[in-house]
């Protein structure tokens, strides 16, 4: 019998391939008895980027434990609030994709994601997808966005596979890392990957004209290996991002421009609602911080009995 340690590179819910990255040589595996968990009170024992040990002989390996996690993304559904879902583990950075149009952008859940970022020490990387749609009629609605986020500190890809802009910028920023693109349904994750290394065959879906939303195309979680160096984990579009284990007093920690800001404000620990000289909303005032980013922190702050 043959024991080894592997990366998970898909989930297909009653089975799993396992990769011995940087290998890239999928074979499968499933899950028998009792398996020892890193993590509890979650969905999915075991996600895309997980380390894991494995047993082989006859058939598909059988995974034996999942090994500690150096980072995760989870979320909590909106609707399932009791359930915590992990999208993927182990990863070097998040690419979060959003479009401001086609679908409509959702600030509030794009905030989510980032917090999540920031509370697991993720770099996260915001994909601006689909601009050929949009940048001649709102130009001024991309620098705005652009304004926003390059102002709290996150780097900004503006992409279209239409024109091929700004693929070669990707390419190169997920070049030699693990890479998880997210967003929400139908923002463009799996042409983008495709656009990526042609070669590849995620599957690519439509927007309903109804009322703008994506449909579901990806239903699985899988991992693709970039011939330009580098893995992308593909991951079902969300429509909904509850955060998980992190406080209502330290959400503002994970917004970078409040604690940076924060470091001057007259009490400690501070709201940033209602205290006398506090720093983060004299810089909310004089522009420092965006109106936009603080709503989404007050949303938060109101939504955490909501999805806890």
């Amino acid at each position: 019998m043959k024991e080894g340690s592997a990366t998970v590179v898909k989930n297909a819910g009653s089975g799993y391939l396992l990769s011995a990255l940087p290998e890239w040589a999928p074979f499968p595996a499933v899950v028998r008895g009792r398996l020892r968990l890193v993590t509890k009170g979650i969905t999915n024992p075991i996600a895309v980027g997980d380390k894991v040990r494995y047993t082989l002989d006859d058939g598909p390996a059988v995974i034996t434990e999942v090994l500690p996690r150096a980072n995760y993304v989870i979320r909590r559904s909106t609707n399932l609030s009791r359930q915590a879902h992990i999208i993927a583990a182990n990863v070097d950075q998040a690419c979060i994709i959003a479009s401001l149009y086609f679908p409509e952008l959702k600030l509030p859940f794009l905030d989510r994601v980032l917090v999540t970022c920031e509370l697991y020490g993720i770099p996260a990387t915001i994909v601006l997808s689909k601009t050929d749609l949009y940048r001649d009629e709102a130009p001024e609605d991309i620098a705005h966005f652009r304004s926003i986020y390059e102002g709290a500190g996150y780097r900004v890809i503006e992409t279209s596979v239409q024109t091929g802009e700004g693929i070669d910028e990707l390419r190169e920023a997920c070049c030699g890392k693990v890479n998880l693109f997210s967003g929400e349904s139908g923002v463009g994750k799996s042409s983008l990957i495709k656009a990526l290394d042609p070669s590849l065959a995620p599957k690519v879906g439509d927007i309903s004209i109804a009322n703008l939303q994506g449909r579901h195309t990806t239903s699985l979680y899988e991992m693709y290996r970039l011939d330009s160096g580098g893995y992308v984990v593909d991951s079902p579009g969300l429509r909904g991002f509850g955060l998980v284990d992190v406080e209502k007093d330290e959400i503002a920690r994970y917004f970078p421009e409040m604690l940076k800001a924060s470091e001057g404000c007259r009490f400690t620990p501070c709201t940033h609602t209602h205290e006398p000289g506090c720093a983060v909303k004299a810089a909310l005032e004089d522009g420092t911080i965006s109106r936009e980013r603080y709503n989404s922190y007050l949303g938060m702050l109101e939504e955490d009995g909501k999805f806890r």
